[in-house]
């Protein structure tokens, strides 16, 4: 159970099988995968077609719903997307090097480091004209923080801290449930959106000149982006899972900004 994200980039497999119906097939192989190995550790050498397991969806109002999923039924449906991977190759969007590399997952619950992490990132005054743009954003697009509360009140299910950390920037404070409702509770983020984005969190400099974010709402190309405003996230052997995620996520960002497409967000 994660964040699922992915760059929307016209391409024939989404046209083919829908977004649902795409996601639905490479989050089942995901847990199909996951089960069989799981079985395996336990020593159990049943095939997948008598695997069986209980699948429990937590919605954001705090309701369940249960279903019994057969683990060879999640196989058999993925491999309905083998005759379209051979799209992916070349594909602009693709963020890994492998099929369907637009797709991606933060796995829940989002780590204290990692919220730590994110805060951090936000911009200070050393950076006034995206700090600037940050207290902007907070105001004018009611970033409260509330919309994450029910989420937060699901202890270490959706986030594993049960309050919300906070970063002081002298006289103001920004909480980590109002950072979880930017990134993830506003919608689809748009490009000129995700461009803020990436200025707020690290993913591009926050100290660009003034005339190159001035083309952001239209700039020429992935090309010009790359290089006038480099992404600039690197793996780290102090991340954990939930930054290495989130990384890969600001990521996805970046590519969606160059191609002038939406990342689409299911929570």
């Amino acid at each position: 159970m994660g964040i699922d994200f992915i760059i929307h980039y016209d391409c024939e497999p989404k046209n083919a099988l829908a977004l649902e119906g795409l996601m639905g097939r490479l989050k089942g192989r995901d847990r199909a995968n996951a089960i069989i190995q799981l079985y395996r550790v336990e020593g159990d050498t049943r095939s997948p077609s008598q695997m069986g397991f209980e699948m429990v969806r937590r919605t954001a109002d705090g309701t369940e719903e249960t279903e019994v999923i057969v683990v060879q039924q999640l196989l058999d449906a993925a491999e309905e997307l083998r005759p379209w991977e051979h799209h992916c190759t070349g594909c602009p969007a693709n963020r890994t090097g492998v099929p369907f590399g637009c797709v991606g997952t933060i796995n829940y619950p989002v780590s204290t480091l990692a919220e730590r992490w994110l805060l951090d990132q936000l911009p200070d005054s050393d950076h006034p004209l995206v700090y600037m743009l940050l207290q902007r954003a907070l105001r004018d697009l009611g970033y409260s923080g509330q919309a994450a509360t029910p989420l937060r009140e699901q202890e270490g299910v959706f986030l594993e801290n049960p309050r919300p950390l906070e970063r002081d920037f002298g006289g103001g404070i920004i909480s980590g449930d109002q950072v979880f409702e930017m990134l993830f509770l506003s919608g689809p983020i748009q490009p000129a959106h995700g461009a803020l984005i990436l200025q707020f969190f690290g993913g591009i400099s926050p100290d660009l000149d003034a005339d190159v974010m001035m083309l952001f709402a239209a700039p020429p190309s992935p090309e010009w982006i790359a290089q006038h405003a480099p992404f600039q996230h690197v793996a780290s052997v102090r991340d954990d899972e939930s930054i290495e995620h989130l990384k890969a996520f600001f990521r996805a960002i970046y590519i969606a900004f160059g191609l002038g497409v939406p990342v689409l967000l299911d929570i």
